[in-house]
């Protein structure tokens, strides 16, 4: 059975054209620049470490499970699949009973560097960040060090917590938009 784990760490308050300069100079890939749209749900029944997230990027759209073991880089797990239409899939949810706890956007811009997913988000009301995805831990902390970025600067945290670094209980804010 897989375990599902999503291999992630961020890097908080990032200068985007610092960031931006040493992604060009590494030779990362542009892949593009998004707004977000999301709408999080609560799962059945209710667990604090667990939500349902339905996403779209403009082009594709999907509906995920997120799970927080730890704020590690390998401590969330994520099931996730690709649905056709994000608006059906919103009615569908709610037609069955699934309302959600809130909307939220962001702004993305996309690079791909050696089989890692690095993200440069933008969230309303708080500081950009960096994530780094990999295939694994190893792979992760890899792209940090030819970012040269220093280990220690990385976090596994989820938005949620992120927000709340900042003073901001995210779960009281019903629509979050720029």
């Amino acid at each position: 059975m897989s375990t599902n784990i999503e291999f992630e760490g961020k890097v908080l308050e990032i200068n985007k054209k610092d960031m931006l300069k040493k992604l060009v100079e590494q030779k990362a890939k542009y892949i593009g620049e998004y707004l977000q749209r999301r709408y999080v749900f609560n799962t059945i029944p209710f667990n604090e470490n667990r939500w349902v997230r339905l996403r779209s990027n403009g082009k594709n759209a999907t509906l995920a499970v997120k799970e927080i073991k730890d704020d590690t880089v390998n401590g969330t797990s994520e099931w996730e699949i690709e649905v056709s239409n994000f608006e059906e899939t919103l009615k569908i949810l709610k037609k069955i009973g699934i309302k959600p706890k809130g909307y939220q956007e962001n702004r993305r811009i996309e690079y791909s560097m050696d089989s890692c997913q690095i993200t440069l988000d933008f969230w309303p009301k708080i500081p950009a960040y960096l994530e780094i995805e990999g295939k694994n831990e190893k792979q992760v902390y890899e792209c940090v060090k030819k970012l040269g970025i220093d280990k220690k600067e990385i976090t596994g945290m989820n938005t949620t917590k992120i927000y709340k670094k900042y003073g901001i209980d995210l779960d009281k804010i019903k629509d979050l938009r720029f």
